[in-house]
């Protein structure tokens, strides 16, 4: 297992299973950027953690059902799904918060992180927006 691989589980672990903002932290360089479908992108270490800080907030118990896991190089892959129950707010991008909402969620995404030194430099995540936030129970009743 290389750095790469050690890292991703490292931030895996401190976002679900033993929930740890400063591993979180410590898993990022300082001047990271990571991509996510639900604020964009977020530069800088800080920033990224207090992304984190409100995922775990709203999902304070989630865990993360590994599918596939890669390694190639720097990069670390992870495919799964992410689970638990949103006790805590929701976050928006606008910086308002929606009370939680009590449901349980399941969501199939993506995270592809690139490290150097030990840290990761460039992290992508991927999931479906709309599958969420249905899971949720915030989307408008479609029509009939």
């Amino acid at each position: 297992m290389g750095q790469a691989r050690e890292t991703m589980d490292r931030l895996t672990e401190a976002v679900t299973t033993a929930v740890d903002l400063e591993v979180v932290a410590d898993c990022y360089a300082e001047d990271a950027v990571a991509v996510t479908p639900d604020q964009g992108e977020i530069r800088g270490r800080e920033n990224i953690t207090e992304y984190w800080r409100q995922m775990t907030e709203a999902v304070p118990e989630a865990t993360f059902d590994s599918l596939t896991k890669y390694e190639a190089g720097d990069t670390a892959i992870d495919e799964g799904f992410f689970r638990g129950r949103n006790t805590g707010p929701l976050v928006l991008p606008s910086g308002e918060s929606l009370p939680a909402t009590g449901r349980e969620i399941r969501v199939r995404g993506c995270d592809c992180a690139t490290v150097k030194d030990g840290r990761i430099v460039s992290y992508r995540l991927y999931f479906d927006q709309m599958d969420f936030l249905g899971q949720l129970g915030l989307l408008p009743d479609a029509p009939s």
